[in-house]
């Protein structure tokens, strides 16, 4: 017996039923492809042990796969890199398998056999180097305010101060360049990957503003979709500046963040993301989706689009963007990254886009982000282009502008403070940290 049932991801709400029966067979091949894709990941993007995945990204996670995957079997290919997961009994098992430059990939459905690229070269870590380029920090000077900034980053990781049962796993403070505050639950450290969520998005934001950078790409021109091209379609009207702001008008299956068949089932991002209909005319309608934001990095890859060399300039070692099988990046969701990584994102836009007298956003680029153009959502947070906006939060600066992920990720950007505070998790959304009282508190302990 079916039951109705809501509930909200990231804001969004979403309507489905809860179903009584037997998972399906697709249920199990999603779930198979969860499992796969995350131990892949957490394993050798994050550098997790698979204790520490089991018990972090295995739990609390989707409710149509939660129950299935610990019942599945796994076999992990340290020599090739590949996780597998079976689930039927005349299929192939899922497979999911890592490079050096874009991390784990997941294989559709059906396929078995497939190699890892090790021709790859591997990847440069410049940890010996100073902060930010590297991880060599001076020591300072603990002061008033810089201890009250670390007792209220402790207090971060107690699961009732700022969301009754959320779960912790880092906190990072940087002020005027320096860090000032940095903890790590026990298992992680500065080197520790997390999927960062939604916040992709905000990082796609970033790698599009690199490409108008480059004269690359324009948000105020219609996109060019190849599936979109015919006459007559009146999709070719979308801007990037559209897609980024999340108003393009299209439909989908579920807003929010749910992807399934990309996420979990191996199906390309052009397969899925192409042949949605336009509902409302573009611009007119905030709603919150996936797709846009795929569909963004899709038109913009039309140009040089290579988010590993971008992130190489910015000391971002430990960053990977992964992608489907069909090289198609999944940046509404699938990156993986560190605290630290996304504390030098943050600095770039304190930059105001320059990174060691090299321009790599447009002058305008971080006022573009965070300035809200067009329909608004209506919730606590408003919305630029890929970034959410804090600007209607009591107590915290209105140029305050932020990357929100789901499971807890967050990356808030104050420029009027010469700020950036970083905030990783592993919440459900029964257990939701409140980013609004951290970011708060912090701002406070300046201001005394």
């Amino acid at each position: 017996m079916k039951k109705l049932v809501s509930f909200f991801v990231m804001g969004s709400m979403f309507v489905g039923t809860a179903n009584a029966q037997e998972p399906t067979e697709y249920d199990r091949a999603l779930a198979a492809g969860y499992k796969a894709q995350f131990i892949c990941s957490g394993m050798w993007n994050g550098g997790k042990s698979l204790t520490d995945i089991e018990a972090d990204e295995l739990n609390g996670i989707y409710d149509r796969v939660s129950a299935i995957v610990p019942t599945l079997d796994l076999d992990i290919d340290h020599g090739e890199r590949q996780v597998r997961v079976s689930y039927s009994a005349d299929m192939p098992p899922r497979i999911a398998v890592w490079n050096r430059r874009t991390g784990c990939t997941a294989m559709p459905i059906g396929m078995g056999g497939i190699k890892t690229g090790k021709a790859s070269q591997p990847r440069q870590f410049d940890d010996d180097r100073p902060w930010p380029m590297g991880d060599i920090t001076p020591s300072i000077r603990a002061n008033t305010q810089i201890m009250a900034v670390r007792n209220i980053a402790k207090t971060g990781f107690d699961a009732s101060t700022y969301g009754k049962g959320s779960k912790t796993s880092a906190v990072l403070v940087i002020h005027k360049g320096k860090i000032v505050a940095e903890q790590y639950k026990e298992g992680h450290d500065l080197h520790t990957g997390q999927r960062t969520w939604s916040v992709a998005k905000s990082i796609a934001g970033t790698l599009i503003g690199h490409s108008v950078q480059q004269g690359l790409s324009d948000v105020r021109k219609p996109v060019q979709i190849a599936e979109w091209a015919k006459f007559g379609d009146p999709r070719r009207q979308i801007t990037l500046d559209n897609l980024l702001r999340m108003s393009s008008g299209l439909t989908s299956d579920t807003a929010g963040n749910r992807t399934d068949p990309i996420y979990l089932g191996g199906t390309s991002v052009t397969q899925r993301t192409t042949g949605w209909p336009l509902l409302h005319e573009p611009g007119s309608k905030f709603r919150y989706a996936n797709n846009d934001t795929l569909l963004a990095v899709h038109a913009a890859r039309a140009g040089r689009f290579d988010p590993y060399a971008f992130f190489q300039k910015l000391g971002m070692t430990r960053t990977y963007a992964e992608t489907d099988w069909q090289d198609n990046y999944i940046l509404s969701s699938q990156v993986w990254t560190t605290a630290r990584d996304l504390g030098r994102l943050g600095t770039l836009y304190l930059n105001n886009g320059l990174w060691n007298g090299e321009r790599l956003l447009p002058e305008n680029w971080r006022t573009y982000v965070s300035t809200p153009s067009g329909p608004q959502p209506d919730r606590p947070f408003g919305y630029g282009a890929t970034f959410w906006l804090m600007n209607k939060s009591d107590g915290i600066p209105k140029d305050t502008f932020a990357g929100f992920g789901n499971r807890g990720q967050y990356l808030v950007i104050i420029p009027s403070m010469d700020l950036i505070i970083v905030r990783r998790g592993y919440d459900t959304r029964s257990s939701r940290f409140n980013i609004a009282a951290f970011t708060k508190d912090i701002v406070k302990a300046y201001s005394k």
